[in-house]
């Protein structure tokens, strides 16, 4: 193929080769375009940017050789053209067209045909890695779909999520591959938590000018003694990934500015090998004569590298104005390890294989093929909060961390669940409430005459299971209601009294019941005998007087919100506005945005605008955080409810707001026009909430009723 038809990245990815790779590369990406022309991506840009994609990754970020940049596109020519692989026999070098098989080969497989355990699929991957390229190939053309998640359809992305989170993540960590990790990691929390995501990376703009200053005035008595020293370095500042700063959130329970080492300030120091642990350590004795150091927090990877290769000194110090600031110093052949990996630093780049490589081949296939390094280590270090586990058709099921035999049968279908008596794990028979784990083969057990019990409810975990049951409970229940009810009326005739409703409600807390339908409930089963109730009416003690409403939702008028927010430095009294693009809420992170003429309006946020405020006018961003003394208030938002079901849904999803302290100021309920969502229907709320905690109640337990598909908080409203 002539050279101007291969694209401009493939020709500038070759020119860092010999002359001889050069041409490899440049035959081989001309057969890679040759075979999948007229192939197209997402955005309907042509699919070739994909091996592109991933030769650029092995070639600049993991450091491999011409031999894998060329294997990754005849990979890629002859997976969707068979016919074209024989016939390149004698092209290329063998070990070059070994790759590519075994690429192929790795290709071929579907979650489903291998059920997608990790012990098994990892194996498989390493039946296939004899060259260790094949497996950082691999990891790279993750990588890049990763990157291009957007590109694929909504299922797709969930199984890619998937596989990710529980092959590749944990590989690249224990290949030392940190910056691949660390990387795949943000991009699975970006595409399952996005409003999460979207906040975090939003602090993270919002808060770089101050952090710019703080490591400016860390550096500035540090610099003269470095030079005075002759020791020569890099600097540099490495902010921690929006996925590590929120497993800090969640594990430590503190909102984002409480997270206080969002970011390492790292020397990197250049040094001949000789020198390199006598140097690291005169940079450490400089940081520390300097700031107090917190010597129990001292990492000391240089004397005791990590197994995978990682050699740095890490430290903590405080500033002069007590704030702690994490120090990393290593030399320049240590931090190129550190990010692109032990085996892409010396492997491959012209050396040819000998013992060394070897025994590096042994520990990695060692490291793969045992069933413990990764379930035990890398894999429990990312905590992903769901769960993956499959029928004995081999079809996936997600479900969350925790979850039970009897959680997976809800979420079969709600028949089976309410029937089930036991349930199979990977083929030992095994109690409903046995907790599953990633790559559980599951099938459920039935028995016609089960029926669900109120302990259930204390193991099962996924919000399905808990609704299903609770309906079935209260048919149940309502059935001995019906009769209890009935019993209860005929006896008062008999006996010629009458219970008020003031009374049934007294009667009610005397027994620590909630509704009346239990009170008739107990009557029907038994529980509670007639007499008692003639004996509590026929006994004159009073209770306290409970005053019931008639099941109205009645609206509640709004406070100001006015001091309710603290802003900057001594600007308590400045006028501010509830910006109406997200319409904040108490509790919900927020930041000020100074107006021209309308004061400073309030964002949350993960508010919409809120990216394109704090890059464009970053002088206009204004401090602003919540009183922590708040005890009443009240504040605009809206709800958005999907509805798979009749009208009469609406009047029932009202009653579960009235719950709440939760005043409902308007709603509609219309056909939805959304294409995903034909045929069913759409309530819009609008409600005066005093708190996100309380919005958040409301959410969930709407999420719960049956009917309902979908429940969303509207930023924008009129």
């Amino acid at each position: 193929m002539n050279e101007t038809m291969i694209p401009k990245q493939a020709m500038q990815l070759a020119g860092g080769y010999k002359v001889e790779e050069k041409n490899m590369i440049i035959k081989a990406c001309g057969q890679c375009c040759e075979s999948l022309k007229g192939m197209v991506r997402g955005n309907n840009h042509p699919f070739v940017e994909h091996p592109i994609g991933v030769a650029q990754i092995v070639a600049d970020e993991i450091g491999l050789n011409a031999d894998a940049v060329a294997s990754v596109f005849i990979h890629e020519a002859t997976r969707f053209n068979p016919a074209l692989r024989a016939s390149m026999d004698g092209q290329y070098p063998q070990d070059v067209l070994g790759m590519a098989d075994n690429l192929n080969k790795i290709s071929s497989i579907r979650p489903k045909d291998t059920r997608l355990q990790a012990d098994n699929y990892r194996k498989l991957i390493v039946s296939y890695s004899k060259d260790p390229r094949v497996t950082l190939i691999k990891l790279a053309d993750r990588l890049e779909v990763m990157r291009n998640l957007e590109l694929l359809p909504k299922g797709s992305q969930m199984r890619k999520i998937t596989e990710t989170a529980m092959l590749y993540v944990p590989l690249a960590h224990k290949l030392g591959l940190y910056r691949m990790n660390s990387e795949l990691e943000d991009l699975i929390f970006k595409y399952s938590e996005p409003e999460q995501y979207r906040t975090i990376t939003n602090c993270l703009k919002a808060t770089k000018k101050d952090r710019d200053i703080l490591v400016n005035d860390f550096v500035m008595p540090l610099r003269d003694k470095l030079n005075k020293e002759g020791i020569r370095y890099t600097l540099k500042v490495r902010t921690k990934t929006a996925y590590s700063i929120w497993k800090k959130m969640q594990k430590q329970q503190v909102p984002f500015e409480k997270v206080y080492d969002v970011f390492a300030i790292r020397f990197i120091i250049d040094s001949p090998p000789e020198q390199e642990k006598m140097l690291c350590w005169k940079v450490y004795s400089l940081v520390t004569e300097e700031y107090e150091p917190d010597t129990a927090r001292l990492r000391d990877w240089i004397t005791n590298p990590k197994p995978n290769g990682y050699e740095s000194l890490h430290t903590t110090v405080k500033n002069r104005n007590g704030i702690a600031v994490e120090v990393q110093i290593r030399t320049v052949r240590m931090d190129e390890i550190a990010e692109k990996g032990n085996a892409a630093h010396w492997l491959y780049k012209g050396i040819e294989r000998d013992s060394e490589l070897d025994t590096w081949l042994a520990g990695v296939r060692n490291m793969l093929e045992s069933p413990d390094t990764l379930q035990d280590s890398a894999l429990n270090e990312f905590k992903f909060d769901e769960i993956f586990v499959f029928t004995p058709n081999e079809d996936l099921r997600k479900l969350p961390e925790g979850s039970t035999v009897l959680d997976f049968a809800f979420d079969i279908h709600s028949n089976l669940g309410i029937k089930c008596s036991a349930g199979k794990v990977n083929g030992k028979i095994v109690p409903i409430r046995e907790k599953l784990k990633t790559g559980d083969v599951v099938e459920v057990i039935t028995n016609k005459n089960q029926n669900p019990t109120s302990d259930w409810l204390n193991f099962v975990v996924t919000s399905k299971a808990r609704s299903k049951i609770r309906q079935k409970l209260k048919e149940d229940e309502f059935k001995l209601a019906t009769a209890g009810k009935e019993i209860l009326d005929r006896r008062l005739k008999n006996s010629k009294l009458e219970i008020s409703d003031e009374e049934m409600h007294r009667f009610m807390k005397k027994h620590n019941l909630k509704t009346i339908n239990e009170i008739y409930a107990a009557i029907g089963n038994g529980d509670i005998d007639f007499a008692d109730v003639k004996e509590f009416i026929t006994s004159g003690k009073e209770s306290p007087r409970i005053v019931v409403s008639e099941g109205k939702i009645l609206p509640q008028p709004e406070k100001d919100n006015g001091g309710y927010l603290l802003i900057g430095d001594g600007l308590g009294n400045v006028d501010y506005k509830m910006a109406k693009c997200c319409n904040p809420v108490y509790g919900d992170e927020v930041f000020g945005f100074v107006t021209v003429n309308g004061g400073i309006k309030i964002h949350r946020m993960s508010c919409p605008n809120a990216s394109r405020l704090i890059e464009n006018y970053p002088y206009r961003i204004q401090k602003v955080r919540w009183r922590e003394n708040v005890t009443s208030g009240s504040f605009q938002t809206a709800i958005r409810v999907v509805i798979d079901g009749e009208y009469s849904i609406g009047d029932k999803v009202l009653a579960a707001i009235g719950q709440f302290n939760v005043s409902v100021r308007s709603f509609n309920i219309v056909p939805s026009q959304r294409r995903s969502e034909i045929g069913s229907l759409e309530m819009t709320a609008r409600l005066a909430v005093p708190s996100n905690r309380e919005l958040d109640k409301v959410i969930q337990t709407i999420k719960k009723m049956r009917g309902v598909s979908s429940v969303s908080r509207i930023s924008n409203f009129q």
